[in-house]
Formats: C-alpha cells, structure tokens, sequence
C-alpha cells in the first residue's frame, strides 16, 4: 500500500512539477525563438511559420468581418480585443503574453519559453522540457492540440483535416 502511494506521489509530482515550472515562464516572442530556428540545419522553422496562416491569424481579427461574427455572437467587445477570438488567434497566455500582434506563434504550442531559450538549455531536451519546451510525444498528440481551435466552437469552423493542414506547417525536430 506504501508503495503503490509512493509510486502515485511520484507520477504526480513529474505531470506537476513541469507544469508549474512552464507557467513560471514568461513569453518571448517570435524574435527569442527564431534567432536560432531560422536554419536550414533547424528546419527553416521561421519561414514555415512567416508564410503560414498562423503568422497572420491576429490581424484577421482587424476585419469587418470579424467584427461581423463577434456581433453576431453577442460578443461585448472588437474580435481584435475579445478573449474568446484571442484565445485562438494570438499567443495563448492572457494579456500577459508577449505580443499577440504575432499571432499563432512557436509559443502557442510549444509553452512560454523564458525557461528553455538559451542556446545551452536547448542543446539538452531535457533541460528545455524541463524548463518549460512543451514537446508532443507523436502526432495523435499534435492533432489533438490543433483541435484545441479548429473545432466546432469557432464560428468559422471548416472541415480540420489534420494530415493536409499539417502538410502546410509541418517542421521538423530541430537538430541537437
């Protein structure tokens, strides 16, 4: 019995303990992140990400359109300024995350990376992930963080398929 609850403390502590270490971390933007990922030896991350929709989720917000479909939702506020269009359209982390100008950014699925950044802690996965680099563990995983937005809950919610729409952002393990 003592060592059943030892055995449930321990999972416990390693699913928390890399949580409340990541949300200790503050945002960095795009900038912290693609001083390194803009290689072609890391996957030319930052020009997948530049010609994406992602990169240009936020000023989608900035339309009539937007503006249309948060009226019509009986949104209080602008999209551009209304948490339930922020939440999935710029950076996830409240109001203070780094820029939400950026849109969807490496941080909007990889966590806040104050902790994991620096070119030392990255050489390491496991200094990054346990300084807050949320890593998926396959691709079941992946689609399931995507789904956390392209859903039913959005307004302009189209058919997701993931394996085509991942065609369009996929990047690959940066080398060690």
């Amino acid at each position: 019995m003592k060592r059943t609850f030892g055995l449930l403390a321990i999972l416990a502590a390693a699913i928390v303990v890399p949580t409340v270490a990541g949300a200790q971390n503050t945002y960095v933007g795009v900038k912290g992140c693609t001083m390194c990922h803009k290689s072609e030896k890391q996957g030319l991350q930052l020009a997948i990400w530049e010609k994406s929709k992602h990169a240009s989720a936020y000023a989608t917000l900035k339309t009539d359109k937007a503006n249309e479909i948060a009226k019509a939702k009986g949104l209080a506020k602008p999209a551009v300024e209304s948490p339930e269009c922020l939440e999935c359209h710029a950076i996830k982390g409240g109001p203070d995350a780094a820029d939400v100008t950026q849109g969807v950014q490496c941080e909007s699925c990889h966590g806040a990376g104050s902790g994991y950044k620096a070119m030392a802690t990255m050489k390491s996965r496991d200094l990054a992930v346990k300084g807050g680099l949320h890593v998926f563990a396959d691709q079941a995983a992946v689609e399931a963080m995507c789904k956390t937005c392209h859903n039913e809950k959005s307004p302009t919610n189209k058919p997701f398929n993931f394996e085509e729409r991942w065609k369009e952002i996929a990047h690959k393990k940066p080398a060690a």
